[in-house]
């Protein structure tokens, strides 16, 4: 399949003849015109240019020539090869002293062109490759386990080293359309500005991303890297692709950090946590725009508890709660506030504007409606949890 399309082709023309004051004639391989500052010479056999191909040299038409081949007009053409491949030739219409200096000119535009529009093309290629990869690689198919083992190597892709999924998710106010544009965009600008990262378009509204950690030491090294540096590099990560994305402008969006792990089958777990921390991130904070699995750990670990009668169990104590919390809801921001501050009695009553023998009763109210002693660690804890399924 040749690079120079007819839609290639004519963007040659185009643009070339803005600046240069000749008709500009493009042809295949075989000479026949498929682009012309002419369009009534499109689809005519190039003489001229099929001797310049023939010969993959420069040819110069005068009028004395013309007249001896048929069909020809004087003019200068010349082969267009782009990584060392024939693909066709260009031709300026007029007299050969006059059209000479520019007819490299126009050779060198055409070739440019052909070689960014090829390179864009392998681009745009390996770029799908890489996207069905992340695509296979987030849905965990363990089935084919020594198919993507084998995917990774072509890629370059070693799994022993730290990795771990972000997840990017334009506003829901935004079009299908508009968030897909949007998606295609930043997957570009990441394939760009991030080269060693694996992206896909996982919905209309949502970009994986898939990175690995390129800081010191050895895949072995860094699987064994102490929990707390690994969640400081990670963190670090977030910040530095959230500035990036600022930078980048475009639709309002959020971007989630799943966990670090190691191995291909950790890639699935890190979008999953990714998700669910993105999920309880917005219930948390319905304007935040950055997320982190790392901020919220064991909400995301509680929340595969979230069905069966286990889970029924559990989020019994908060049900009893709101059955009986006759006052909009009061006693509910008084457990919340009460969660947020670590149990700090000083710091929830200054949070809640309220004196501490009123925070006291409430908390006995909350124990007794549940039917849990808040002076238990136990009994805290499931309280807790149960908050933790109810969001």
């Amino acid at each position: 399949m040749s690079i120079l399309s007819t839609q290639l082709a004519q963007d040659i023309v185009t643009r070339t003849m803005k600046i240069i004051p000749y008709n500009v004639n493009v042809m295949d391989v075989s000479g026949s015109i498929i682009a012309s500052g002419n369009p009534a010479r499109i689809g005519e056999l190039h003489t001229g240019a099929m001797l310049a191909l023939a010969k993959k040299l420069a040819v110069e038409i005068d009028s004395a020539s013309a007249r001896n081949m048929h069909g020809a007009q004087p003019g200068i053409n010349l082969p267009l090869t782009v990584n060392g491949q024939l693909c066709g030739a260009v031709g300026l219409s007029g007299a050969p002293d006059e059209v000479r200096q520019f007819g490299e000119l126009v050779r060198l535009t055409a070739e440019m062109i052909l070689e960014q529009a090829q390179l864009t093309g392998e681009l745009q290629r390996d770029s799908r490759y890489r996207e069905a990869f992340v695509l296979k690689l987030i849905n965990g198919d363990d089935a084919d386990h020594a198919g993507l083992e084998a995917w990774a190597r072509r890629l370059g892709v070693d799994f022993g080293r730290t990795h771990q999924v972000f997840v990017l998710e334009v506003d829901d106010k935004a079009g299908t359309v508009e968030a897909l544009t949007e998606i295609q965009r930043l997957q570009m600008r990441m394939l760009t500005r991030q080269p060693a990262a694996l992206t896909a378009a996982a919905s209309a509204h949502e970009m994986v991303i898939l990175d690995f950690h390129n800081g010191p030491g050895t895949a072995k090294s860094q699987a064994h890297m102490p929990a707390q540096d690994a969640q400081a590099r990670a963190q670090k990560r977030l910040q530095s692709l959230s500035a990036m994305l600022r930078e980048e402008g475009g639709e309002a969006h959020t971007v989630t950090m799943g966990i670090a792990l190691t191995g291909i089958e950790g890639v699935a777990i890190s979008y999953h946590s990714a998700r669910t921390a993105a999920r309880i991130g917005r219930a948390r904070q319905p304007r935040g725009t950055r997320f982190s699995y790392y901020e919220q750990a064991l909400p995301v670990l509680l929340s595969g508890l979230g069905s069966g009668w286990q889970a029924a169990q559990l989020k019994l104590p908060l049900a009893r709660l709101r059955a009986q919390d006759k006052h909009k809801e009061l006693l509910q921001r008084t457990l919340d506030a009460w969660f947020a501050h670590d149990g700090h009695p000083a710091a929830t009553a200054a949070a809640l504007h309220i004196h501490r023998n009123t925070l006291d009763y409430r908390l006995r109210r909350i124990g007794e409606i549940t039917g849990l002693d808040l002076a238990r660690l136990e009994d805290r804890f499931l309280l807790y949890v149960s908050a933790l399924l109810t969001t």
